[in-house]
């Protein structure tokens, strides 16, 4: 089991997977000065799903389950707002929390045991033809390399990410310890809205 640390948590309306690609906009002065602490340390901050609340103004409350972010490009074209595009990092746990005056939440977390690369079961190696069409339509600047479509849990956040599912069937499927439980469930969605045979 990790040691918990710190971490800066930036609430949002979406999750962020492994290994994934998320582009933001910040334009709040207490979010510009976190990631601005966050670019100068070369240090992550966490993404996690609000549970209540909205993006801005009064801090939202968060879910207990999050994704590392580390930020990987960033750009200044318009006025007030820094671009900003992270890559999904290691899963983590909120063990306690608190806002700071500004507003800024801080967690210590807990990182997820991940277990080593777990291939895709047999059962499941129908979803990736469909997977491999998506990854050659969208490129890279949707889901970037290096891919691992061998890699159950890859293929699994991968799915997560693309699939039109409320935004907390996506936690739900964050927070699933199990990847082959969770490319079991997203088969069973695929097969129900017949984008897969069984």
């Amino acid at each position: 089991m990790s040691e918990p640390l710190r971490l800066p948590l930036f609430p949002l309306n979406c999750v962020l997977f492994p290994h994934g690609r998320l582009n933001l906009r910040i334009f709040e002065v207490r979010y510009l000065d976190m990631i601005a602490g966050c670019m100068k340390a070369d240090a992550p901050f966490g993404v996690c799903l609000i549970v209540e609340g909205e993006e801005v103004g009064t801090p939202a409350v968060p879910h207990l389950v999050g994704c590392e972010a580390r930020i990987v490009d960033w750009d200044m074209s318009e006025p007030g707002i820094l671009g900003l595009t992270v890559r999904g990092g290691r899963r983590f746990r909120v063990l306690e929390q608190g806002a700071d005056e500004h507003g800024v939440i801080t967690g210590i977390v807990q990182w997820f045991d991940e277990p080593a690369g777990e291939a895709v079961s047999a059962d499941h190696e129908a979803m990736l033809p469909l997977l491999q069409m998506v990854l050659q339509d969208a490129g890279e600047k949707v889901i970037p390399r290096p891919y691992a479509l061998g890699d159950a849990a890859w293929v699994g956040y991968r799915y997560a990410e693309i699939l039109p599912i409320p935004n907390l069937a996506r936690q739900r499927l964050l927070e699933l310890e199990d990847a082959d439980l969770r490319l079991a469930i997203i088969h069973e969605y695929l097969v129900e809205h017949e984008l897969l045979k069984d």
